[in-house]
């Protein structure tokens, strides 16, 4: 017997699978986004290598004389910064500034030494001019002068160092807070409104000599030890654009072959 349809019964839609021509377009726009970063991480490996070198070349320069407070409004960020300077100083101690210690990719020799601080203090200089100076790192335990006395010098001391600008600060950087001496962020300026001293230069030095009696504050002379992985991250853009595109074309081939085979 053989059985025939019922017209008064409406047929089940068939679905219809999702082809590859209409996934075509956001994978050319997924494989584009992942080619432009790994091009962007080239772009950033060659910037990170030429900062590298023109860093390292400063810092491996002898130190010149700084210059005098009439030329510091000329001077600027990206072509002076790291470059090192001697000059003489008497240190003014007692408004010394304590600023947290994070890690710093310039001074790896206190990288693992635990918690500790920064110590900032102002400099006066032949002329009347203020200078700040970071004369180096103490352990949280010794954050007060008073266990550290002979790190207190007095009278002119001839100091080799870096030029360094300000720190920036930044979304999660927390508040200075004066009135316990704790800052987070070397910026002479407002340690030194701070502190009620008249104006001081716009950049600070990061002393490399001489080494207080005691060792402490700790100087250090400053050394490049930036990250540069950038060929890292291009490799692996690079590569999810390759398995992207390998991907989408092994099933643009199957579901076309499936398609061929259901018309047949």
């Amino acid at each position: 017997m053989q059985l025939k349809a019922d017209p008064g019964v409406p047929h089940a839609p068939q679905r219809r699978g999702r082809t590859w021509v209409g996934l075509l377009v956001p994978a050319i726009l997924a494989f584009a986004i992942l080619i432009s970063l790994g091009v962007w991480q080239i772009q950033r490996k060659a910037w990170k290598e030429g900062l590298i070198a023109s860093l390292t070349e400063r810092l491996a320069a002898a130190p010149q004389k700084l210059p005098a407070a009439t030329a510091w409004p000329q001077l600027d960020q990206a072509r002076d910064e790291y470059r090192r300077f001697t000059f003489s100083a008497v240190f003014d101690n007692s408004p010394e500034a304590l600023v947290f210690a994070a890690a710093s990719a310039f001074r790896p020799d206190v990288a693992n030494a635990g918690p500790g601080y920064w110590v900032l203090t102002p400099a006066r200089l032949a002329d009347g001019s203020i200078v700040v100076v970071n004369r180096g790192f103490v352990p949280e335990g010794r954050k007060d002068p008073k266990t550290r006395p002979d790190g207190a010098v007095s009278g002119p001391v001839d100091i080799v160092g870096a030029m360094r600008w300000p720190d920036g600060r930044h979304w999660f950087t927390p508040n200075d807070d004066p009135a316990h001496n704790l800052w987070f962020v070397r910026d002479p300026a407002a340690i030194a409104a701070a502190k009620g001293l008249d104006a001081v230069a716009p950049f600070y030095v990061e002393q490399e000599t001489p080494a207080p009696p005691g060792g402490l504050p700790q100087p250090g002379r400053l050394v490049v030890n930036l990250p540069d992985n950038h060929l890292q991250y291009a490799l692996t853009w690079f590569g999810l654009a390759a398995v992207l595109a390998a991907v989408f074309i092994s099933w643009a081939f199957t579901s076309r072959g499936r398609a061929s085979g259901g018309e047949a």
